[in-house]
């Protein structure tokens, strides 16, 4: 963010002071040469602590693994075998994740507060977290609240899911200033949990326009959308919007009208657009598809693993490519088409594979 154009700048003062020195060199040319040597060094101890944690351990008494962060703890080396397990397979998807943001994105740009208010911070266990709705944020959104209540919570479970989405229970990133933004994007583990695409768009369908009680989704997209592609829409329909079709969801979502309209809603948003992979690095990339092993990880690196434990439903996620299929095979190759190349970098930046019930 705004530290790099402030370092290279001085970096390239610096570097015009060297140019600048002769053998015979006046009083205050010594003394400017000294300052550049000073501003030379904290540039280097500036570039050092943002290139990898600091592991070093200073001359106390008590464990070191005690003053480790996870984010110290994850780069050391040295956890217990579960963990260094886990830890190897987690390490892939971070090289993969690079690798595939090297070769599908040409422009860069920073990041504004805008664009962080999905980083949730937890100061106390240096974590940040960047929930992807339909991705188990509801549950990881509890635990957080446990995390950083200060023993107003001590069961995720006992946290109403609404209680959990009401704005002001936990601190976004992005109500930091920027010096404050940049030193626990430096300092804090960053993680992420992702969800085959389509699977996570089809279970965004179910809740929202499926269930009866979700009627503010029904009033504000149900009725346009029923509005908008349905041949001969009835009263209540339009009235309503609580019977939209998959067929019709697919529709509103490749309209180049929608997005032009308004961003979408953080449900269906690409992973890519809420979290910003490409700009942010996470150490850590869980999958909803291995949410418990991966999530015992974070936990463990933050130093909790004994006292909380991450809430699953035990679902089999096996059957959500099932549901996805029966949903798909009612859609026209076009819009199958269509809505692939919309979330094209979800799929290629996680590494989901083309579904084979596809006909593109």
């Amino acid at each position: 963010m705004a530290g790099g154009s402030a370092a290279s700048s001085s970096s390239s003062s610096s570097r015009a002071g060297w140019r600048g020195v002769t053998m015979k060199m006046p009083r205050g040319g010594r003394l400017f040469l000294a300052t550049c040597l000073g501003s030379l060094a904290v540039l280097l101890l500036y570039y050092q602590s943002i290139s990898k944690p600091d592991v070093s351990v200073g001359a106390v008494s008590r464990p070191a693994k005690s003053r480790r962060s996870p984010l110290q703890t994850l780069y050391s080396g040295d956890q217990h075998l579960e963990l260094l397990a886990a830890q190897r397979s987690l390490q892939g998807r971070r090289e993969l994740l690079e690798q595939a943001c090297r070769s599908h994105t040409k422009k860069r740009r920073v990041l504004s507060p805008e664009d962080l208010k999905h980083l949730i911070v937890d100061d106390k266990h240096s974590l940040i977290y960047c929930y992807v709705p339909k991705v188990a944020c509801t549950n990881w959104k509890r635990v957080l609240m446990v995390l950083t209540g200060e023993g107003r919570y001590t069961d995720p479970l006992a946290i109403p899911a609404n209680e959990a989405h009401v704005t002001g229970n936990l601190r976004a990133l992005s109500e930091f200033s920027v010096p404050e933004i940049n030193r626990r994007l430096r300092d804090h583990l960053k993680f992420v949990f992702v969800r085959e695409p389509f699977e996570r768009l089809v279970s965004a369908y179910r809740n929202k326009f499926t269930r009866s009680y979700n009627t503010a989704f029904h009033k504000r997209y149900g009725t346009r959308i029923v509005r908008r592609y349905r041949a001969r829409p009835g009263p209540p329909a339009l009235e309503k919007g609580s019977d939209v079709s998959f067929r019709e969801f697919v529709q509103y979502l490749v309209d180049p009208r929608t997005q032009r309209e308004e961003p979408f809603n953080e449900h269906w948003e690409r992973v890519h657009s809420l979290c910003h992979p490409c700009l942010i690095h996470y150490d850590i990339v869980g999958k909803y598809e291995t949410l418990e092993p991966d999530a015992r990880a974070v936990l463990s690196l933050a130093g909790v693993e004994d006292s909380l434990r991450f809430p699953t439903s035990g679902k089999n996620t096996r059957t959500d490519g099932d549901m996805a299929a029966r949903f798909f095979q009612h859609i026209d190759a076009f819009y199958q088409k269509k809505l692939f190349n919309l979330y094209r970098m979800d799929f290629l930046l996680f590494n989901y594979s083309t579904p084979e019930y596809l006909r593109t």
